[in-house]
């Protein structure tokens, strides 16, 4: 019998299953953008967007420039590339676009998302140079913009860490390491509404009542100041430090600076030089010894979560590297490994506040599970980048393409026919790819 790590265990599946992934890119695109799963998510979602152009730039480049280039048209004045840009109001979706009144001539959410963009960018331009340099050059400003306005706008006076003003602009909506800041959100007087989402998944599997009621009065915060980036960072009702966003954006300061020089832009070299600089004490301050990982970091109050979430590993992907405390986290993440087979769970299964099977308490997600793994098989820890790409391979092979998976019993959760899943199938997955790119 075949070794469960074996990829000739995969092999007789893997035609089936690329078609399928591919079927699903195909019927969730619309037009020039992909929604990550119809029903559920029925508008374009930025980092959603952007793992489906690199799943999209294994079988059509043209189409991954397309995906990057529809996002932005949803970019506002002030540099921000929202987290969501709604095409049309569609009934299946709360809240829509009037419930977050923008100010975009596009109508969009009032917040953005994890950067991945840039990354995403290079990859693609270093696929095909020629074909995407003209791409490059219309888009490299749109990104310039983007990554000014984090160091900016979501970065409070004297700090380094980036900062997030919404669960949902982490992308991790209800992780655990928002609960401390969300539990001081009053949300007394929040506008009455009725949730679209427990119409299209198990309750179980998403965040509660009580949390969806503070997700949206601080989207009524954000309407009711005109979302002033600024404002909303320094003095609203909930500002995290958010390992996530500050190490996905360090790597995409690496790569954006990276395009800069293949468009000989100089100025922009130097600029980007100067966010660089502050990148290690952003990870110092998220360090947290008492577990042994970096971790989110309260804003108003300084304090730490006391639970290991899975963006914490992204300090390799990021370029982030310090000998004493690697060995302190890879020790964290081979606990973690153990502990759930179906690796990397987004919350720590040894924690009271790890569930399984509720979004972002204890899943594993297959585009964080790329993330990590890139980053760590770029630093020579290659066991472990495999581990985490065979795992990720057995349960998509086994439970198919849903949003996420529970990390213990491996089965499928969320939505169904997820997009950014199947595009990680194609991309990294898939026994016959090569792995992590550059």
């Amino acid at each position: 019998m075949s070794s469960l790590y074996d990829d000739s265990y995969y092999t007789a599946k893997k035609v089936d299953l690329d078609k399928r992934a591919i079927e699903i890119l195909r019927e969730n695109s619309w037009g020039d953008y992909t929604l990550p799963t119809k029903g559920l998510y029925p508008y374009q979602w930025n980092w959603d967007s952007m793992f489906v152009a690199l799943g999209f730039s294994e079988i059509d480049l043209d189409r991954a420039w397309t995906e990057v280039e529809s996002l932005f048209q949803g970019q506002w004045k002030n540099g921000m590339a929202a987290h969501i840009v709604f095409r049309k109001d569609s009934p299946t979706y709360f809240p829509g676009p009037k419930v977050w009144g923008g100010t975009h001539e596009v109508p969009t959410s009032g917040c953005s998302q994890p950067p991945v963009a840039a990354t995403i960018v290079r990859d693609l331009y270093e696929k095909d140079p020629k074909l995407g340099k003209q791409r490059l050059t219309e888009l490299f400003p749109r990104l310039m913009r983007w990554h000014r306005w984090f160091h900016t706008m979501r970065v409070i006076s004297g700090g380094a860490a980036i900062a997030v003003t919404h669960p949902w602009e982490s992308g991790r909506d209800n992780s655990p390491d928002w609960d401390d800041a969300l539990a001081a959100v009053d949300p007394t007087g929040v506008t009455p509404y009725k949730r679209k989402d427990l119409g299209h998944v198990d309750a179980a599997m998403r965040p509660t009542d009580a949390e969806y009621d503070r997700y949206i009065k601080l989207v009524e915060y954000g309407r009711d100041c005109g979302w002033d980036h600024a404002h909303i960072t320094r003095e609203g009702p909930f500002a995290v430090a958010d390992p996530g966003i500050t190490f996905i954006l360090m790597r995409a300061d690496r790569d954006l600076q990276a395009l800069a020089k293949y468009l000989d832009k100089e100025s922009a070299v130097h600029e980007i030089d100067t966010w660089l600089y502050r990148s290690r004490i952003a990870a110092d301050y998220l360090w947290n010894d008492e577990i042994n990982a970096y971790a989110a970091r309260n804003l108003r109050t300084g304090q730490h979560a006391d639970g290991v979430s899975s963006v914490g590993f992204l300090s390799y992907y990021a370029g982030i590297t310090k000998p004493k405390r690697d060995a302190k986290l890879q020790k964290t993440l081979s606990r973690i490994l153990k502990a759930a087979p179906y690796s990397v769970p987004s919350f720590d299964p040894e924690h009271p506040k790890f569930d399984s099977r509720r979004y972002w308490r204890g899943p594993t997600w297959a585009i964080v599970n790329y993330l990590i793994a890139r980053g760590l098989e770029e630093y020579g820890f290659e066991e472990k980048a495999s581990r985490i790409r065979l795992d990720t391979r057995k349960v998509i092979q086994d439970s198919g393409f849903y949003e996420y998976f529970d990390p213990i019993t491996g089965e499928g959760s969320g939505g169904n026919h997820f997009t950014w899943t199947a595009a990680i199938w194609l991309a990294w997955a898939s026994p016959m790819t090569d792995g992590c790119q550059r």
